[in-house]
């Protein structure tokens, strides 16, 4: 974009690992001698970058849609400005096309079948050095036949006019255009151009035996471009506008057919919003029923649920208690049996103590008795012997 429009851009370098597309719109105000022009280009970050690509182009088709009905919503004023109104509206997609060798993408012929009804396609094969002439020509014939085959209908440059309708004939036959870019200015003999330094020479951007550059800018920038703002307006913005209207009610009126009132198209329209909402309000409304009654049928049958378990849980509970007082009673008896043991034992061993004191006492008296009766026997004897 800084080469077609001889202006470097301020642009943010995109990261190639965005989770999805989003679209990133900036306008620049260019003037040219007395020409004034505002310009807003839209880059696709992120697009083609994913392991999943099913919906890489929705968001594409989203924001061109939301530009088309910021036009509707202006045009469709009681009081409206279009002339000073910024019209947004996408008026022409250069598609940017893998310098493969082999043929499209089913992400390309996908993305451009979604488009070619919201907006005016312009295939281009980017960085068109990196193949041979021979491989490029082979290229370009291979891309348009994928493209009439699947039904992708990219811009034609109109014939019609003809002071234009000699170039667009031939313009048409080099599309896809096949371009090189460089904001690099390189002295080639005697003057300086824009060109890519290779170590085998250079490729210069404005010399058409290299490139299709100056084919592309020509096209867009002096012949071609109230042609397609025209075909936007006249064609794409009005297939949206037309199916926009038609969901609203709105309908055209054949020559044979009644005129309708717009005051009554737009009662009949919200009569019939307001009986769906209505009938979506029922529906809803027997949808949160039908929930609360699931929920209390749940909520119920784990109450019963619970319920079971407490009364299995009180059951097990006076079982182990019940257990629990048998087994404190048969300890209390065998306390009880063991204390009359040990108290039995006790007097046992008391009587036992006592007897064996009073014992010896008889003992010692036997045995003074026994050492008095020599003596008295001596003396006895002595008086005999006397």
């Amino acid at each position: 974009m800084n080469t077609l429009f001889n202006t470097t851009f301020e642009n943010e370098e995109a990261s190639h690992y965005e989770s999805k597309v989003h679209l990133r719109p900036q306008t620049y105000d260019l003037q040219e001698s007395n020409v004034n022009l505002k310009l807003t280009i839209v880059h696709t970050v992120g697009f083609g970058d994913q392991i999943n690509k099913d919906e890489s182009y929705k968001p594409i088709l989203e924001y061109i849609d939301a530009q088309f009905e910021l036009y509707l919503e202006e045009e469709l004023k009681i009081k409206r400005s279009l002339h000073n109104f910024h019209d947004t509206r996408i008026h022409i997609c250069l598609y940017f096309i893998a310098p493969t060798g082999h043929s499209l993408k089913s992400l390309d012929l996908v993305t451009m079948k979604k488009l070619d009804s919201k907006v005016n396609i312009i295939p281009v094969i980017a960085k068109a050095d990196t193949v041979s002439r021979s491989e490029l020509d082979k290229l370009k014939i291979k891309i348009m036949s994928e493209l009439v085959s699947n039904g992708v209908q990219i811009y034609q440059f109109p014939t019609e006019d003809e002071a234009v309708a000699e170039i667009n004939s031939s313009m048409n036959t080099h599309l896809p255009f096949a371009v090189v870019g460089s904001v690099q200015d390189v002295k080639v003999g005697n003057k300086m151009v824009k060109a890519r330094l290779y170590p085998w020479g250079s490729v210069q951007v404005e010399n058409e035996n290299h490139c299709d550059f100056v084919k592309l800018r020509e096209m867009l920038l002096r012949v071609n471009m109230e042609d397609l703002r025209e075909q936007t307006h006249a064609r794409h913005y009005e297939l949206y506008r037309r199916c926009k209207l038609e969901e609203m009610g709105f309908k055209d009126t054949d020559p044979d057919s009644q005129s309708f009132s717009l005051q009554e198209t737009y009662e009949a329209k919200r009569k019939e919003f307001l009986v769906e909402l209505q009938h979506k309000e029922e529906d809803m409304r027997q949808m949160f029923v039908n929930k609360v009654k699931e929920t209390e049928a749940e909520l119920k049958e784990k109450e019963k649920e619970l319920h079971e378990r407490f009364e299995q849980l009180k059951r097990l509970h006076q079982e182990e208690k019940k257990n629990l007082e048998e087994k404190k009673r048969e300890l209390e008896e065998e306390m009880n049996a063991f204390n009359r043991r040990k108290v039995a034992a006790e007097t046992l061993m008391g009587q036992a103590l006592q007897g064996g004191s009073t014992q010896p006492f008889k003992k010692d008296k036997d045995k003074k008795n026994f050492f008095s009766l020599p003596s008295a026997c001596s003396l006895t004897s002595g008086r005999n012997l006397n």
